[in-house]
């Protein structure tokens, strides 16, 4: 059983008071500690202190004092019931009496957007990723970097706070980044869908959301320019007459992309050591860059042909993206379709601001990487069993793979017109097969 006491010490009129804690072990020792405390009280008072006086001014005091005394008294015998003996000493009792003036209180995340937002890049190293790893990507922390210059951008002398994002708030913000800051309608939605991330986020550490977060809409729009290169045109390609071995080998990284429909990324890393046997299959493998997720393509007879000579030399992802579009223009790839080119404008103070401008260009200014797996994608659909392509290009569902490739409602209908056909071929063949086979077992 422990007692505690407080002791005037000190030779000044009003000091702190000390307070002192007995307690006896097991064997029979008694122990005595002592820590002052931030109570401050003057000599006088403290020595009448326990006497019995009839001045009311005296009782009160005398009251409030023994309120103030018992909480901490409370607050020190609480903590030595739940500690061992052994662990009790005098620097534990002054930590303790520090404690209770100073309480080490729960860190609660700011209620600020841009906090929250500051809060994941901070964090971003032991985030958990897409690909189920550790550690959020460059390009994400870019992406939650660029968020939060637009958010403070937007907001100016204003903070916004996390539970301020409703439908009014994301219709008027993506507003914003449409009409003032001139962003292509896919960029803005994912500037949604990052505020969203960032709300859900901050919500998982205590911070009040508003009850309309999960209705904001952030999906993707559906893309009505998706460019891709048909079969023919690739055959223009192929047989087109370039002046340079540079030009040649962007061809061939090209062919080589649309033949098996992967990300330009994951396309020019390609090397000899992705080539692998398999089961007497040559086949290529590798880990897509952006999903994280492992692919097997087979070499086909349309890749031997384009790698007849061998693999083509590596090139940067800017290199291949200029130099491809001289490839499909002196190719004849010149058909005006609607799309958009990316122009970058002085913005003062020697910054640049990209932006892409909508209009009817010639398709061979539209060309780049991404044209790689979409047409891909795009002449193997309807052809090609959907899982297989799916397995290929690592889209998760075959909704996906229909709203990033190029087909249109005719496109559909002509798929159909031939598996008709060829069915109606094969039943025809049939009976010819039969025929044959019978006449060549008469011989």
């Amino acid at each position: 059983m422990a007692t505690i006491n407080f002791l005037h010490r000190s030779t000044k009129e009003v000091a702190p008071l000390t307070l002192r804690l007995l307690f006896r072990d097991s064997n029979g020792t008694d122990f005595v500690y002592s820590s002052k405390t931030k109570y401050r009280i003057d000599k006088t008072y403290w020595k009448d202190h326990k006497k019995n006086k009839k001045d009311g001014n005296f009782i009160n005091k005398q009251l409030q004092v023994k309120i103030d005394l018992q909480e901490l008294e409370n607050y020190v015998l609480y903590a030595f019931n739940e500690t061992p003996i052994k662990e009790i000493t005098n620097d534990w009792l002054i930590n303790l009496v520090d404690l209770y003036y100073n309480p080490i209180t729960e860190v609660k995340q700011s209620e600020l957007i841009t906090d929250a937002i500051q809060d994941i890049i901070d964090s971003a190293e032991t985030r958990k990723n897409a690909k189920g790893g550790i550690g959020l990507s460059i390009s994400r922390i870019n992406a939650y970097k660029s968020l939060k210059r637009i958010i403070e951008e937007y907001q100016g002398k204003i903070k916004f706070t996390v539970k301020e994002v409703n439908i009014k708030f994301s219709k008027d913000f993506l507003k914003h980044l449409l009409k003032t800051k001139g962003y292509q309608i896919s960029y803005a939605t994912k500037k949604i869908a990052d505020l969203k991330t960032v709300c859900f986020d901050a919500e998982t550490n205590g911070i009040p959301v508003h009850f309309q977060l999960k209705k904001i809409d952030s999906t993707k729009p559906t893309n009505d320019n998706i460019i891709y290169l048909t079969t023919k045109e690739l055959e223009q390609i192929e047989n087109a007459d370039l002046p340079t071995e540079a030009l040649k080998n962007v061809r061939k990284w090209l062919l080589l992309g649309c033949s098996i429909g992967q990300r330009g990324g994951d396309l020019l890393n390609i090397n000899e050591r992705n080539f692998i046997n398999r089961n007497g299959l040559l086949v290529i493998e590798l880990k897509q860059q952006k999903t994280g997720k492992n692919v097997t393509i087979p070499v086909l007879e349309t890749t031997k042909k384009i790698l007849d000579t061998g693999l083509p030399y590596k090139i940067s992802i800017q290199k291949f993206n200029k130099q491809v579009k001289e490839v499909c223009k002196l190719s004849d790839i010149n058909e005006i379709i609607k799309g958009g080119i990316v122009e970058v404008t002085e913005k003062g103070k020697g910054n640049k601001q990209k932006r892409k401008v909508k209009g009817n260009y010639m398709k061979w200014q539209l060309i780049g990487s991404h044209v790689c797996r979409r047409s891909f994608a795009s002449n193997l659909y309807g052809t090609l069993p959907t899982p297989l392509i799916m397995q290929i290009t690592a889209h998760s569902s075959e909704k996906m793979l229909q709203n990033y490739i190029g087909k249109q409602g005719l496109d559909y209908a002509q798929q159909i017109a031939d598996f008709y056909t060829l069915q109606a071929l094969k039943e025809n063949r049939q009976p010819q097969l039969n025929i044959i086979k019978n006449a060549s077992n008469q011989n």
